[in-house]
């Protein structure tokens, strides 16, 4: 089933022209991502020159993808909205609330009893609003977007982070907070700071050990964990064009966690075969016929320097095997030097547990290499040292890979094979131990290490490799185990060395699967009823925040003042609270529980200024709110990094913290937070962090005049009586303060629907039923008057293949065309009958179909003046689907030939 085809080709239509206009304004060759994003500008948006990293700029998404963590708030929300249907193509993918444990069969069975309220709310609001659902079991959603919905030149937006990994199919596509999915689904413009962009060259060509996850794993240590915020990352050359198409989407998957917006690649041969692969060969075809238009422009990549902010150069043939980690992504080692390393550092060297699969290493391919690995235990005989599981991505590969023997395979070495579902990767993992918080090393494919993510334990030392190398260190039960030089000791004592992986990029016999998963919505959903309990731990119905109260804000005390590392796992944990996702009161209770505190450096422990004791985050800023006192947050450097997750930003909002003050921002956490009416602020100067006691109340002055690009003030009122000032910055443009004013993005845009709502409709023509016998005469009639028009058409056809362009226009003069209508039907039946028929707007709507089907446009406009047919002939002649279906049949040639003699 290939999904939104016409909208696909929509695009592509439009697409050369718009880039050429582009390309005009802006004077210069163009990159793939510029296509890409001049391609999806907002009807309302005035093309011009964007500044890269400066302008906010509004665009029209092609579509929307939301997991089922995210959705349940971003779909509530959108109930608010008041809007009947989406206005894009939107899906619902269930693949976070399933608890990895004992194996697939049994922990897809408990989530679908432990969350079968969230699933029914999903499932039926997405039957009413005419949105796609992927119930549990169907996949991850990145991986399933890959096989479904994925598409060259396209933009898309998904409430997840990881939405960046359709980059992989030549997309633009990004992560957002669930109010911005709510903008797009509700029609409205989607707004984005146009990103910079880094260029990354590859050169040579993968070997040996080396994956595609290698790609990133450098790229990352090289750009750090916010190296690419702001920017799209574009990738380009032969080696990229070497890579395989899910080889390329590990690659923009990881992307997010260097910050960038979203990574890309240009359309290539590898994306073509995917698509065939997926049977999509429709949407090859299409995309082969405007492929110059999804790869940038030759002078981009022959003179990089010149068009993009910042270009890296890696050589894949000289790319090793890497090891990121431990509790960051970036911190990136050579498996050549992680034994000396892991001396210097004292990390845990023996594995515990070796984790395959995941969003970011799922496809076909990379199960099939690690495979060739797991062989090689029974061949060689050895015996698997560490626990070893796998996370098939989607239905159709854990499908696929089974009916190829993959499973099978894994089976023989111990191996556990989980639910298609994020698991582990997200902290949704039943790992027996880990409440003991003992130190420990584990090795996964995933995407983030960060601390506690995985397992709840904090002494969990993860790192983050491709399948391939995590396969083997789990066979050899040894981080410093570097595959491509080192030897293993069997069962007999033998010294064997594992050959390098090898495996198949597509499925020889191609993708398949019983039942993916899909549930189409209803084509009306108007009379599904979406229930919500008032009783549900799980669900909750929003109520709007409240408006800013027009001044300055005054006596803020201080929740916490976060130290270092702060990421949206940090701020509002996954694991066991993603179960609350869609109860905003009850998902409160966990804000800030994973920071730690600056003065104590205690994590979950904050000074309760009214009682004078420590309490946990959440406790103290809900004893400051029933005092109706407000607060702020104080962060680190790249705060909110991580998951899209609003919920880091609703949390705050709801229990009554005011402001987010840091020294720099992650981008979605900061629009998350800008969205939800919360002022996001940053210090003019970083050493100001360090003027922030713990006893501190704040004033945050200028509110009153607060525009764009205008610093505001932050009144200091320390213990000892004394106090300073410092200068804080925003980013906000003009309708971003529009949503503090309003209290939120959603207050702001419920209003505007309310408001157009109000306005009085135009007055519609009153519409009489048709009798059916009425019907029938017009019918009769109507087949004269049908082949009059029909007969009209074919001279004009004929004409105007025999005549130059200036005798076409003279072709069916009025006395002509006046004579075949008078013919075709007696004036004065045709409206006596009319009369009993149809309403006018019908039938003209009717006539002029049918006058638009005979003849080109060009020659329509001359052919039938006012008089060719008495304007209340052709008002009333008959319904829509009379004559169209008569008009067809009529005029025999004989007629038309008449009709020409007569012109001569």
């Amino acid at each position: 089933m290939v999904f939104d085809l016409d909208m696909i080709k929509a695009l592509y239509d439009k697409m050369p022209s718009r880039i050429a206009k582009a390309r005009k304004v802006v004077n210069r060759p163009l990159t793939l991502s510029e296509k890409i994003l001049y391609s999806h500008l907002h009807e309302e948006q005035k093309l011009e020159n964007f500044g890269r990293g400066k302008s906010y700029v509004d665009f029209a998404p092609d579509r929307v993808a939301m997991q089922d963590a995210t959705a349940q708030m971003a779909l509530l929300q959108f109930m608010s909205a008041g809007r009947p249907k989406v206005a894009v193509p939107s899906t619902v993918h269930c693949d976070h609330l399933i608890v990895a444990k004992t194996g697939a069969a049994e922990d897809l069975t408990n989530a679908n009893n432990e969350s079968s309220e969230v699933f029914n709310f999903l499932s039926s609001v997405s039957n009413k609003y005419g949105i796609g659902f992927w119930r549990p079991g169907a996949g991850i959603i990145h991986q399933v977007v890959l096989e479904n919905y994925a598409f060259p030149g396209g933009m898309m937006i998904g409430t997840d982070s990881h939405t960046v990994n359709a980059g992989g199919l030549g997309m633009v596509a990004i992560g957002v907070g669930g109010a911005d999915a709510v903008d797009v689904m509700s029609g409205m413009a989607w707004e984005l700071k146009f990103p910079k962009l880094i260029g990354i060259k590859l050169t040579g060509k993968l070997s040996g050990w080396a994956s595609a996850k290698d790609v990133i794993l450098k790229v990352a240590g090289i750009l750090t964990v916010k190296g690419g915020t702001g920017a799209i990352v574009e990738y380009f050359g032969e080696g990229a064009k070497s890579l395989s198409c899910t080889g390329k989407g590990t690659i923009c998957n990881m992307g997010a966690e260097i910050g960038a917006t979203t990574s890309t690649f240009g359309y290539d041969e590898s994306m073509e075969r995917y698509l065939i692969s997926t049977n999509r060969a429709e949407v090859a075809k299409l995309a082969n016929k405007v492929k110059e238009h999804l790869t940038a422009d030759a002078e981009v990549y022959a003179n990089p320097e010149q068009y993009f902010d910042q270009v890296v150069e890696i050589n894949l043939s000289e790319l090793e095997p890497h090891l990121n980690g431990p509790f960051t992504p970036d911190l990136a080692t050579p498996i050549s030097k992680i034994k000396e390393e892991a001396a210097k550092n004292g990390w845990p060297t023996k594995v515990e547990v070796g984790l395959i699969g995941s969003c970011t290493n799922s496809s076909y391919e990379d199960i099939s290499r690690a495979a060739s690995l797991a062989r090689q235990v029974a061949d060689k005989g050895l015996k698997t040292k560490a626990e070893f599981t796998i996370t098939p991505g989607s239905e159709v590969v854990r499908y696929t890979i089974d009916r190829d023997g993959f499973i099978d395979t894994f089976d023989q070495i111990g191996a556990k094979v989980f639910a298609n579902a994020c698991g582990p990767c997200i902290g949704m993992w039943s790992r027996v131990g880990a409440e003991k918080k003992e130190k420990n090393t584990i090795v996964h494919s995933f995407n983030r290490n960060f601390q506690s993510r995985n397992d709840g334990n904090p002494n969990t030392f993860a790192f983050v490799a491709s399948p391939e190398l995590t396969t083997a260190l789990a066979i050899a039960g040894d981080l410093t185990f570097n595959p491509a030089t080192d030897y293993l000791t069997n069962e007999r004592g033998e010294q064997v060395k594992l050959d390098p992986p090898t495996g198949d990029e597509l499925p020889k016999k191609g993708f398949d699967a019983e039942d993916p998963g899909f549930i189409a919505p209803a084509k009306d959903g108007s009379k599904v009823v979406v229930k919500v309990s008032e009783s549900s731990d799980r669900l909750q119905l929003l109520a709007p925040f409240k408006p800013w109260e027009g001044s300055d804000l005054k006596g803020l005390r201080l929740l916490i003042k976060a130290k270092g590392k702060c990421t949206t796992d940090h701020i509002s944990m996954a694991g066991k609270w993603l179960k609350y996702r869609g109860h905003l009161d009850n998902i409160s209770n966990n804000l800030l529980i994973g920071a730690t505190n600056f003065y104590n450096e205690k994590i979950n422990s904050v000074k309760n200024a009214l009682s004078d004791s420590y309490d946990e985050v959440p406790n103290v800023q809900r004893a400051y709110k029933a005092q109706g006192l407000g607060s702020i947050v104080v962060g680190d450097e790249n705060y909110g990094e991580g998951s899209s997750r609003e919920h880091a930003a609703m949390e705050p909002r709801h229990l009554g913290v005011r402001a987010i003050l840091v020294k720099s921002f992650a981008r979605i956490h900061e629009t998350n937070l800008k969205k939800q009416g919360m002022l996001a602020l940053t210090f003019a100067n970083k050493e100001d962090y360090n003027k922030i006691k713990e006893d501190d109340t704040f004033d945050i002055v200028g509110l009153t005049s607060f525009a764009p690009e205008v610093p505001l003030t932050l009144v200091i009122r320390h213990n000892d009586g004394t106090e300073e000032s410092i200068q804080v910055n925003h980013t906000y443009n003009a309708n971003q303060i529009e949503w503090f004013k309003a209290g939120s993005a959603l207050n702001l845009m419920a209003a505007k629907f309310a408001k157009e709502a109000k306005k009085p409709a135009a007055a519609a023509p009153k519409k009489a039923a048709a009798p059916k016998k009425a019907v029938k005469a017009v019918a009769k009639v109507a087949k004269g008057v049908a082949k009059a028009v029909k007969t009209v058409a074919k001279v004009v056809k004929s004409v105007t293949k025999a005549a130059p362009k200036k005798a076409a226009k003279k072709v069916a003069s009025k006395k002509a065309v006046k004579t075949v209508a008078k013919k075709a039907a007696p004036k004065k039946v045709v409206k006596t009958v009319a009369k009993k028929a149809a309403p006018k707007k019908a039938v003209k709507a009717v006539a002029k179909k049918v006058v638009k089907k005979a003849a080109p446009k060009k020659v329509v406009k001359k052919v039938a003046p006012k008089k060719a047919a008495p304007k209340k002939v052709v008002k009333k002649v008959a319904p829509k689907k009379v004559v169209a279906k008569k008009a067809v049949k009529s005029a025999p040639k004989k007629a038309a030939k008449k009709v020409a003699k007569k012109r001569r």
